[in-house]
């Protein structure tokens, strides 16, 4: 229960952090003086800076123990958070943001990482539901706090909420022990335990020791980092050179570490990772259901408020759907992984969360509207249960923190794809926002088409089995 608080809590800063800030720029761009762009960056350098490291994060996490990143992580985000609340000027708002961002990636990683030292892979479900559950939780409630901080006691408020959480929960992760430590694979005559999972939060589980892959995290960090930069400044700037080349530079890097990561002794996404369709493709499943879900938000909130005429108010209101059925989703997604596995409830989710989209591209009533949120909050929420589930229970224990750090890395760049696709399309055509609608749509498509290659709920674990160790023996259901 320690780690399942710890991953609870550290997801929830995360969510609530980046829903409160889109409320509370327009008031800091007033407070601080600063333009349009300036206010951007508050977003764009965070999303780089995550988007770029975690991966490299998990790899850490797994090293040195994901107890140990997520109490610096919790710390780093703290203070961050606790400086920018104080910062006297928005290039100090913009370098702390920076600065969290990286907390944020040794953070996130370790969220999921710790699910899976502490739960055996049959009893995975419902934790993964529960963390998804308070992120939807948090999604809802962010612009609600931020509203009320912003006609309070003001914008500062909304990064000092997170401070004491994060500065308790980071100094707990750090000092405390307790508990057994869990023998691993590289100590050699040292029989595996039976239950090799079951770590709380305070016990800090040793790693195998290999080298880290510092040309492949650069180079992963490049390729990302240039792939975010290009994509943010599409629905402002549209196609420019600048966005050529971020994107020729991110091609020419994923390209190098590719060829890398084939050489490298020791490689920063372990073989037996790349190796598995299980995780590769629900990670696939997760950029194309994020890109779906935040390209349509993004393509409706634009053609409610700029065709409909539609006041902000109201269309808060008409997505309340969507934010109560990804919270609701969540559990019942527990329930339909033990009953029918990991593909049929992601082929489902997919189509559900097409068929929101499809629903929403004819809406012109209330209800329409409402019921197009709610498919899409509905679809979306089992989609992250299951195909988490499946990430986080396909990777070995000595890769949890990698498969976190993929898993996080393809809920970043999603969203950012999905907007750019809405972006270009509503630029080019006539139609609006429709065009997106239809395009975002067969984009959800394409993901049930990949999530019915996902392993069945009887698939095998990565990691081999041992004598005594039952982590790669498939649950009996």
């Amino acid at each position: 229960m320690p780690a399942l608080a710890g991953s609870v809590v550290g997801a929830v800063v995360v969510a609530l952090d980046g829903t409160v800030l889109s409320v509370v720029q327009p008031t800091l761009r007033r407070d601080l003086d600063a333009s349009f762009a300036q206010v951007q960056w508050t977003s764009t350098g965070y999303l780089i800076a995550v988007a770029g490291l975690l991966v490299f994060s998990g790899r850490l996490g797994d090293r040195y123990g994901h107890q140990q990143l997520f109490g610096i992580g919790m710390l780093g985000f703290g203070a961050a958070s606790a400086g920018i609340g104080l910062a006297p000027g928005i290039g100090w708002v913009i370098a702390l943001r920076v600065v969290q961002g990286v907390f944020g990636a040794l953070l996130q990683p370790t969220t999921l990482g710790m699910l899976r030292d502490a739960f055996p892979p049959e009893r995975l479900r419902m934790p993964i539901a529960v963390r998804t559950g308070a992120i939807g939780l948090a999604a809802a409630a962010g612009p609600v706090l931020g509203g009320s901080l912003v006609a309070g006691p003001g914008w500062r408020a909304a990064f000092f909420l997170n401070v004491v959480p994060t500065l308790t929960l980071g100094a707990l992760a750090l000092t405390s022990r307790g508990g057994a430590r869990r023998p691993h694979r590289a100590d050699p005559g040292t029989p595996s335990p039976r239950r090799p999972h079951r770590a709380d939060l305070g016990t800090p589980s040793p790693r195998p020791v290999t080298a880290l892959d510092l040309p492949g995290a650069l180079l992963l960090a490049l390729t990302l980092a240039s792939l975010v930069q290009a994509l943010v400044g599409l629905p402002e700037r549209g196609w420019t050179p600048a966005s050529g080349a971020g994107l020729a530079l991110a091609v020419t890097a994923g390209t190098w570490f590719v060829r890398h990561e084939r050489r490298a002794a020791s490689p920063l996404v372990p073989p037996d990772l790349v190796g598995s369709t299980g995780v590769g493709r629900a990670v696939g499943v997760l950029v194309l259901a994020s890109a779906a879900l935040q390209g349509t938000l993004f393509t409706t909130t634009f053609l409610l408020q700029n065709t409909l005429g539609v006041a902000p108010l109201r269309m808060a209101l008409l997505g309340l759907p969507l934010a109560g059925l990804m919270i609701l989703a969540a559990p019942c997604c527990a329930v339909l992984l033990r009953r029918f596995g990991a593909r049929r409830t992601t082929v489902a989710a997919m189509a559900v969360l097409a068929g929101g989209i499809a629903v929403l591209d004819r809406a012109t009533a209330t209800l329409a509207f409402c019921t197009g949120f709610g498919l899409l909050g509905a679809g979306f929420g089992t989609v992250m249960v299951a195909a988490t589930h499946v990430v986080v229970r396909q990777a070995a224990v000595e890769s949890a923190g990698v498969a976190g750090g993929l898993k996080q890395t393809a809920m970043n760049v999603g969203p950012v794809l999905g907007v750019a696709v809405a972006t270009t399309l509503m630029g080019s055509h006539a139609g609006g926002a429709r065009l997106p609608l239809i395009v975002l749509a067969a984009v959800a498509v394409v993901g049930a088409v990949v999530a019915g290659s996902l392993p069945e709920r009887s698939a095998l674990m990565i990691n081999p089995a041992q004598p005594g160790d039952r982590t790669g023996v498939p649950a009996r259901r």
